[in-house]
């Protein structure tokens, strides 16, 4: 006779949470070559008009990214259909990447059709892929469309040119941002470790790319005292930023997400990371702009376009840590307040000091953020 034996909560065997996987850091080199381009561009481009058009190009290349951070997250990481199709959607991002510097010129064309082919290959992975999941299917099938739809916004602002094309990107964005709050975001499955570590790899990133436009910026220097120091600056002030995120507040924001469960982990993961950590990796692009400038000109003070990119990408990064802290109810803290209205006052003098001095400034007011918040 057989007996049947049941197991206690205590005794089951628990599922190991899924990390992220080869592959997906693989699709990320495309991200990594994007945002180095927009920060060249952006240096390229010092004029406000440039700015304006480089966050534009960073909002869309995030809403990309983020959307294969849910797609990868739901899925199985040893399956091969979903290999193939995230290394054909790597493709479709080269060429966005490429078109970058051109976006809003000539290769405007190529960055909105790679784009769209790129957000294709998303819905029909999430389709194929999650067959035993009809929820998620209903669920990709809400925001797919609003996705799509700013794809073709971005191609009919192809073909125009000045402040309508300007208009016409900010209104594709609009459409992909505020679809999740109008459809929902219940229906899809989040793998709360893997989804902090994904948007953990993509902040170091983000800072990684920081070290390499010092390198870039140092360009034919000499290595002479002045550009050492600068480089020693730098690198304590990036170095600040990791110590802010990684320290605690990636570990604390894990643990909020582990323990929501059911559509309310949904909304926070949406919130938390597809949303809150857009300031926080875009002030690490702006301050390696600045930091380009900074190594390039130490001695002089920064125009007004890189003087806002290095303070305002300082600000924005801690800014963007208060209010993750905010929204996961953790309290925001008197030091990270008054730590932006300090690099307010450090953009007030930085167009009329030298630019190192500016660095030092922010480098200690991103320390004394690392290590008492």
């Amino acid at each position: 006779m057989t007996q049947s034996i049941s197991q206690s909560p205590e005794s089951a065997p628990v599922q190991a949470e899924p990390r992220v996987s080869t592959h997906e850091l693989f699709f990320d080199l495309t991200f990594v070559f994007a945002f180095t381009q927009i920060t060249a561009t952006l240096a390229g481009d010092t004029t406000w008009e440039g700015l304006a058009q480089g966050t534009l190009i960073f909002l869309t290349l995030w809403w990309c990214w983020g959307a294969y951070a849910w797609l990868t997250n739901a899925l199985p990481p040893d399956r091969r259909l979903p290999r193939v199709v995230v290394l054909a959607a790597m493709v479709a991002m080269l060429f966005v990447a490429l078109s970058v510097p051109g976006a809003f010129g000539d290769d405007g064309r190529v960055f909105a059709v790679a784009w769209i082919v790129a957000m294709v290959l998303h819905i029909a992975l999430f389709a194929l892929a999650t067959e035993d999941t009809p929820s998620t299917r209903r669920a990709i099938a809400r925001i797919g469309p609003s996705n799509l739809a700013g794809g073709v916004i971005l191609l009919i602002a192809a073909y125009t040119d000045g402040p309508v094309q300007g208009v016409l990107w900010a209104v594709a964005i609009a459409v992909m941002y505020t679809a999740p709050y109008l459809t929902g975001v219940s229906g899809f499955t989040v793998h709360p470790a893997h989804f902090a570590e994904r948007h953990g790899l993509i902040v170091i990133i983000a800072l990684g790319e920081s070290v390499v436009a010092i390198g870039v910026g140092a360009g034919d220097l000499t290595l002479n005292s002045s550009t050492i120091a600068t480089g020693i600056v730098a690198m304590v002030l990036i170095s600040a930023l990791w110590w802010a995120y990684f320290d605690h507040e990636a570990a604390d924001t894990e643990h909020v997400l582990t323990a929501a469960v059911g559509p309310e982990r949904s909304r926070l993961a949406q919130d938390l990371y597809s949303y809150l950590h857009i300031p926080v990796v875009y002030g690490v692009i702006l301050i390696a702009l600045g930091l380009k400038k900074t190594l390039a000109h130490s001695n002089d003070s920064l125009d007004d376009v890189s003087a806002v990119a290095l303070c305002g990408g300082v600000a924005a990064y801690i800014a963007g840590l208060v209010v993750i802290r905010w929204r996961r109810h953790g309290g925001i803290g008197w030091v990270p307040i008054g730590a932006i209205a300090a690099t307010v006052v450090c953009l007030a003098i930085a167009t009329g000091t030298d630019a190192v001095v500016t660095a030092t400034v922010l480098a200690a007011i991103a320390l004394v953020v690392a290590v008492t918040v």
